[in-house]
């Protein structure tokens, strides 16, 4: 297959990160099949698409008629059957190994042989997740950061069973989609971006539950004097408090080292169903339109 193979491209999960990567790529003049296994989950997904589209036309950044083919491109299924054409398969769901396993192991039973299977985790590299499949060359990570609408790059990752040509056809597929690719040539864990973000979010978490400053204080420090553009907390919110605990914990059970578990807050909160923006609470509270409410920094 070559890289100009790719006709149809399917996005499995359709949360936040899964429904925009469905659209970037119908944005680009891809025909995207957005699949969930919940129907409802995929009415969100759409509504929330045409709001932000609705922002984005507004703001100038794609006309009206832009957006009208975008979503004419994009399908909504339940079906997993559905994805049997397309040539590139981008998995969003849950941060779970097991639950990625038994998907992939599902796909190749339904895609065509050349079909690239790719993980959006950051966390999980594709080699765990290429032992339930017949054909690991065809396996890789394809990291898009959140939010996928807005962000520029995205991390490829070839593993140890990633042929070199699902590598390239992976990267030039990122280009048609106008992000700008970064090739890792051997996996590792966080890969680059949250490898390094992961060391200011744990320090962050730290001065707060030590009591050297509130959270705002601390995201005020990396906003003002890092010139971050979203403070560690904020971004925490953002992402979601889930996503965080569920990658420590997968790094807990690799490593064993009791330094890579959830930090007791994160626990807590997700205990609680403080998961960030989009449950109206995290380390901050929000309103329906996902603003902050009651802060003044």
């Amino acid at each position: 297959m070559t890289s100009q193979s790719i006709k149809q491209v399917a996005v499995i999960g359709s949360g936040a990160m899964g429904s925009q990567i469905a659209m970037v790529c119908a944005l680009a003049g891809y025909p995207v099949i957005l699949h969930d296994i919940q129907q409802e989950s995929l009415e969100k997904a759409k509504r929330s698409l045409e709001e932000q589209m609705e922002k984005r036309v507004k703001k100038g950044r794609f006309t009206e008629e832009e957006a009208k083919k975008a979503f004419a491109r994009l399908m909504f299924t339940t079906a997993l059957e559905q994805l049997k054409e397309a040539d590139m398969v981008i998995e969003a769901i849950v941060e779970k190994l097991e639950a990625k396993k038994e998907l992939f192991a599902k796909l190749e039973g339904i895609v065509q042989p050349h079909t690239i299977l790719a993980t959006n985790s950051s966390t999980i590299v594709s080699s765990k997740i290429a032992e339930a499949v017949s054909r690991p060359e065809n396996v890789c990570n394809i990291h898009f950061f959140n939010p996928a609408l807005v962000m520029e790059l995205v991390e490829v990752v070839k593993g140890p069973h990633t042929s070199e040509e699902t590598a390239e056809i992976s990267m030039t597929f990122i280009r048609s989609i106008h992000k700008t690719p970064v090739l890792l040539k051997k996996e590792i864990s966080g890969f680059i971006a949250n490898r390094l973000l992961g060391k200011l979010v744990d320090e962050a978490l730290f001065l707060l539950e030590n009591g050297y400053a509130t959270h705002e204080e601390i995201d005020l420090v990396c906003t003002k004097a890092l010139n971050h553009p979203i403070g560690p907390f904020s971004l925490m919110d953002l992402t979601g408090l889930d996503v965080n605990y569920f990658v420590r914990m997968q790094r807990f059970q690799e490593s064993g080292d009791e330094r890579d578990r959830p930090s007791k807050i994160v626990q807590e909160k997700v205990e609680k169903g403080e998961l960030g923006r989009k449950a109206g609470k995290g380390f901050y509270e929000y309103n329906e339109q996902g603003q902050k409410v009651g802060v003044t920094t």
